[in-house]
Formats: structure tokens, sequence, C-alpha cells
């Protein structure tokens, strides 16, 4: 639905986005992170139609941005990192005017407005100027906007700025209960947004795209080491000793009778060490994998690229 095929954006001299090229399949949310000034609005406005590319191009449902920008953006429902809407308007109104803006038929305007009202939960302000709305109330404006004309692809260039947790919380179901109806790219740099709401994730750093894959396997492809994260009741110098013993494991530390425990990358012995654990005599109170968070990820890949640039 939305394949980005070498982009490059310059300003002058400066190279804000280089050679990146990623896809979203139908129905996906795709989490595109990365440090404020990676590059992702850069990124969202070439997607969007905003402005050109440099170099490649960025094609929505088989249209290319370059040669039909007009059927791209009858496809897309925008919501920039800073929206401008008239504040004196109505938000009935204004929803009406986007959809007359973006071609709705008239026969379908109204009926589409009143869906757009539900779907947003602004039902007990549409009569209201929006102007005098909550922060939280504008952002469900903007989105309304963007989905007036029922677009199959959704951009969302940082959707919760400025909210508070309530409304960050409101903003991501609704973001959410859109998956597998619209193609979804969410840009922010929010990390808990992109693994509460994507399944797959983008992370550029410096104009260049450092890791993408689903939100389950970033971790595992960058994790050094297979990790399980017991409690044990007993004798933890004993559980210790009984553990390490166990062929495939390379450390165990433990605080008190909470041990982690280190084997191969590839190798998942938590059958092995829950049986040792339960012949030696101990109790096997708690057992978990472990793996990088996608906090844990960002923060590894964004420090190396930093780190291999200086």
């Amino acid at each position: 639905m939305i394949k980005i095929e070498n982009v490059t954006k310059m300003y002058g001299p400066t190279v804000a986005v280089k050679d990146v090229s990623f896809e979203v399949e139908k129905g996906e949310i795709l989490g595109f992170l990365g440090p404020n000034g990676a590059g992702k609005t850069t990124t969202m406005r070439v997607i969007t139609g905003y402005f050109p590319p440099t170099l490649g191009n960025a094609y929505i449902a088989g249209h290319s941005v370059l040669d039909a920008p007009l059927e791209v953006k009858k496809r897309i429902g925008y919501v920039p990192e800073t929206p401008a809407m008239y504040d004196d308007m109505r938000v009935k109104e204004y929803i009406k005017y986007v959809g007359a803006l973006k071609g709705v038929p008239k026969t379908e305007l109204k009926e589409r407005v009143e869906r757009i009202i539900g779907t947003c939960a602004l039902e007990s302000v549409y009569t209201k100027n929006i102007g005098s709305l909550s922060k939280g109330f504008k952002q469900r404006v903007v989105l309304g906007q963007a989905l007036v004309n029922d677009p199959p692809v959704l951009i969302l260039d940082e959707p919760s700025t400025g909210l508070d947790p309530k409304q960050i919380h409101e903003i991501r179901s609704l973001i959410k209960s859109m998956e597998g109806e619209r193609t979804i790219i969410l840009s922010t740099h929010i990390l808990p947004e992109v693994s509460m709401t994507c399944s797959k994730v983008v992370i550029i750093n410096e104009g260049v795209i450092v890791a993408a894959d689903t939100t389950d396997n970033i971790g595992r492809s960058l994790t050094e080491s297979h990790q399980v994260e017991l409690t044990v009741g007993g004798d933890p110098d004993r559980v210790k000793e009984t553990v390490s013993g166990i062929a495939g494991v390379r450390n165990v530390s433990n605080s008190g009778n909470r041990f982690v425990v280190d084997s191969e990358k590839d190798g998942d012995l938590r059958a092995e060490i829950a049986r040792k654990v339960v012949e030696g005599g101990f109790d096997l109170l708690e057992m978990r994998a472990h793996s990088m968070t996608l906090e844990d990820v960002f923060l590894k890949l964004v420090t190396e690229e930093e780190g291999e640039r200086q």
C-alpha cells in the first residue's frame, strides 16, 4: 500500500533524509520512530506530496508522488505535527468544509460528517468553535478532517504532542481501532505510543534508517543472548549453583531470590531450567523470557549511530 523507495531530501547542501526505503502493507500500523530532528517530518511531507524528494520516489497504492500527486492526495488523510485550523469555525462546519475541499460528493457529505463526529467522539462539541476546544478535542477534530474523505492511508505526525495522559490514551485507542481498516504511519518520538499501537517499527536517526522490523522481532534481533528471569524459593547460592550447571547457560546473576539466566542467543532453556529447579527441591515461583524493550533498542541504535559518526 505504501512504498518508500530510496528517498533523499536535501535543503541546499543539507541532507535531511538519505536513501530512505521501507514498505507498509495494507491494514498495518507502522511506527516511524526517531529523536527530534531525525528526519521524520521531512519523510512524512515527501510521502504526502507536500514537497518532492530530491532523489527517489514514494508510492501510495501504486501511485507515484512525482507522477500522480493528485491521485496520491486522494488516498491520504494527513495529520501534521502543527495543524492549522480555523478557530472561528464550528467543529461540524469545519469538517464539512474540509470534506467539500477534498471532493466528497454533496450527496454523501452530510452522512460522512455525522459518521466522523461519532468515530472521533465529537458529539459533545460539534456545535462549538474550534478555538474554544481543549487540545485533546482539537486533535480529534484534526483526525476527523483527515478521515472525512475516507482515505485508505493515514499519515500521523506526532499526533499526541501536548496532550495529557488521558487524552493520549483516547487518541491512541482511536488509532488502534483503525488497524486492518486503514494503512497508517505513525511518526513519533514517544516510545510507548509505538509499542502499544504499532505492529511494525522503522527507526530513523540523522536522516538514515537504522532498523526496520516488527515490534516483537526488533528486540530479539539485537539481543546478544537469550535471557530468562525467574524467582525461586530456596537458598540463593544453591539455586545459582544448580542453574549454572545446566548445559548452555553462560551466566547466572541474582539479587536475593530473583535470578537472570543468560544462555546462547538461539537457545531457549526454560524447560530445562524449570526441571532442574524442581528436581533440586526448590520452589519455582515465577519464570519469564526477557527481551529488549523498544526503549532499549532505540537507545542502543541511536547511541551506536552517534558513536560511529564521531
